[in-house]
């Protein structure tokens, strides 16, 4: 019923600001105890947990990121944003939009996933 669908440049400068929009359908970005993560996965290592958009209209933050990184949403649309600035080439990976409720242990819908490179 859920469905996520990640978008942005699959490419980005080194040093520049990453940006990337999740569009949710078949439930509300605020529905009551919902929460709506961005993840990373890099080639080769494991999954990154960014930040999330939580129901209410509060936002957290991975802290070995957080210094660089927002995320916004737009309620009309029914959509999420994350902003990671000053990326580098370590910042190239398989980014996700990822929905549960806050007291799941685990991610119950997933977006596809887009590749962003980030060139030297």
């Amino acid at each position: 019923q859920v469905q996520l669908q990640e978008s942005g440049p699959g490419l980005v400068k080194s040093s520049q600001t990453l940006s990337l929009t999740c569009t949710v359908s078949g439930d509300s970005i605020t529905t009551t105890n919902s929460y709506w993560s961005w993840i990373r996965q890099p080639p080769g290592k494991a999954p990154e947990w960014i930040g999330a958009s939580h129901y209410a209209g509060n936002y957290y933050y991975n802290p070995s990121l957080q210094s660089r990184t927002s995320i916004s949403r737009d309620t009309s649309k029914n959509q999420f944003s994350l902003q990671l600035s000053a990326v580098t080439p370590e910042g190239t990976a398989n980014y996700f939009c990822a929905a549960r409720m806050v007291e799941s242990p685990k991610y119950n819908f997933w977006g596809r996933g887009t590749q962003v490179t980030v060139s030297s």
